[in-house]
C-alpha cells in the first residue's frame, strides 16, 4: 500500500493553496511535460484546450436558455484542468470511460466541438448519432466509451475494458473518471478490489469537487481522505491539486507510467471544484456563494494564464488569437448543428430491436 498526500483533506471546503507540488507515491517530484513544441508551446496548448471546454460550455448555457438544447446538462466549468491534464498523459490506444459531466472529457479526448454540439442538439451528425445527448457522448474510434448517467456506473465497464486489454496482451491503459459520490456506491469498491487483485491496467480518476449532486463530502463520507481510502485496496494512490493543469498532467504521466510497467491500478484524487450548479435544473442552494467565490480565485484557466504572462510566454495578441480561433470553432459547431438533420421517426427502433434474419447473421 502506498499513498502520498500533497494537500490536506478539505473538510473546511477551502481551495488548495497556490504552489502546491504534486508528489508521486514515492515522494519525488513528477517529471515534466513532453518536449514536442517546447515547454512554452505545450503550456499554451494546455491553455487553449481548457479555454475550448470553457467557451463551449458557456455557449451551451446560452443555447439551453434559448431551449435549443434540451434535457439534462451538467457543466464542467471549473474542472477543466482535470480533463486536459489527464488526457495529455494518454495515447490514442488507451481507453476513456466518463461520467454524465463529460463534455470536457470528450473535447480533451479529441472529439470535435462540431460532433459534440450536434449531439447536444440531438442531431444525426452527433458523436452518438443524436441518440445520447449531453450525458451519453460516445466515440469508439477514439476509444471514448461514454458518458454514463449512473453514478459509478462506468467503473465496472472500465474494469472490463482493462481486463480485455490485459488478456489480449495489449499495452493499453483504461482511464475511468468519476466523482466523489461514487465512493458511496458498491461499484467503486467492487471495481477497486478486483482491479488491485488482478493488477489491471486501470487509472482511477476521482474528480473530488466536494459535492455529490447537492450533498457535501463530509455529509456522505465518514473518511473524507479519498486517496487514503483507495490505497487501502493495495493500489498506489495520491491526491493532486486539480485546479493546476500542469500538476494534473505530471501526476497523470507518473501514474500511467507506473501502470504500463505492470504494477496494477493507480488512483488519483483530483481536488477540484465546479463553479456552476450540479445541473442546469439545480437551484444551487446547498453551498454558500462565498465558498464558490473563494474557489474561483483558483480558476485553472486564470492560474495558467497568469503563469504564462509572468514568464513572458503569453501576450495579449496571442491570447486574443487563441480566443478568436475557439470562438470561430464553436460558432461553426453551432451553425452545423442547427443545419444537421434530425433522425427520421421511422428509424425509432434502429439499434433497439433486430429482425430474426439479422439476429442469425
Amino acid at each position: 500500500m502506498s499513498v502520498a498526500r500533497p494537500t490536506p483533506t478539505r473538510k473546511d471546503s477551502a481551495p488548495p493553496k497556490s504552489g502546491t507540488k504534486t508528489k508521486t507515491a514515492k515522494g519525488k517530484t513528477s517529471a515534466g511535460p513532453p518536449s514536442g513544441r517546447g515547454a512554452t508551446g505545450h503550456r499554451t496548448d494546455l491553455l487553449e484546450s481548457m479555454l475550448r471546454i470553457r467557451r463551449f460550455e458557456e455557449r451551451c448555457v446560452e443555447l439551453y436558455s434559448a431551449a435549443k438544447i434540451r434535457g439534462f446538462v451538467h457543466l464542467y466549468i471549473g474542472e477543466e484542468a482535470v480533463a486536459v491534464g489527464i488526457n495529455e498523459a494518454l495515447t490514442p490506444e488507451d481507453a476513456v470511460v466518463s461520467t454524465y459531466r463529460e463534455h470536457g472529457h470528450a473535447l480533451a479526448r479529441g472529439i470535435t466541438a462540431e460532433a459534440v454540439m450536434a449531439e447536444m442538439y440531438g442531431r444525426t451528425t452527433g458523436c452518438s448519432g443524436g441518440r445520447g445527448g449531453s450525458m451519453h457522448l460516445f466515440d469508439a474510434s477514439r476509444r471514448f466509451y461514454g458518458g454514463n448517467a449512473i453514478v459509478a456506473g462506468g467503473l465496472p465497464l472500465a474494469a472490463g475494458l482493462a481486463l480485455a486489454d490485459q488478456m489480449r496482451g495489449q499495452p493499453n491503459v483504461t482511464c475511468c473518471f468519476f466523482g466523489d459520490g461514487a465512493f458511496a456506491e458498491g461499484e467503486f469498491h467492487e471495481t477497486a478490489n478486483l482491479a488491485a487483485l488482478w493488477k489491471l491496467p486501470l487509472l482511477l480518476v476521482c474528480e473530488n469537487n466536494l459535492y455529490a449532486m447537492g450533498t457535501a463530502l463530509e455529509r456522505h463520507e465518514a473518511q473524507t481522505d479519498l486517496a487514503m481510502r483507495a490505497a487501502s485496496y493495495g493500489m498506489v494512490a495520491w491526491a493532486v491539486d486539480g485546479m493546476d493543469v500542469e500538476a494534473v498532467e505530471q501526476a497523470a504521466r507518473r501514474a500511467v507510467e507506473g501502470i504500463r510497467t505492470g504494477t496494477g491500478p493507480h488512483f488519483l484524487e483530483l481536488r477540484t471544484y465546479r463553479f456552476r450548479a450540479h445541473s442546469m435544473y439545480d437551484p444551487d442552494r446547498y453551498r454558500h456563494k462565498a465558498e464558490v467565490e473563494r474557489w474561483k480565485e483558483r480558476d485553472p484557466i486564470s492560474l495558467l494564464t497568469d503563469r504564462l504572462r509572468e514568464n513572458g510566454e503569453l501576450g495579449d495578441k496571442e491570447l486574443a488569437r487563441i480566443e478568436q480561433g475557439i470562438t470561430d470553432e464553436i460558432d461553426h459547431a453551432v451553425e452545423s448543428a442547427e443545419q444537421a438533420p434530425e433522425e427520421p421517426v421511422d428509424h425509432l427502433l434502429r439499434h433497439v430491436t433486430s429482425s430474426s434474419a439479422e439476429a442469425v447473421s
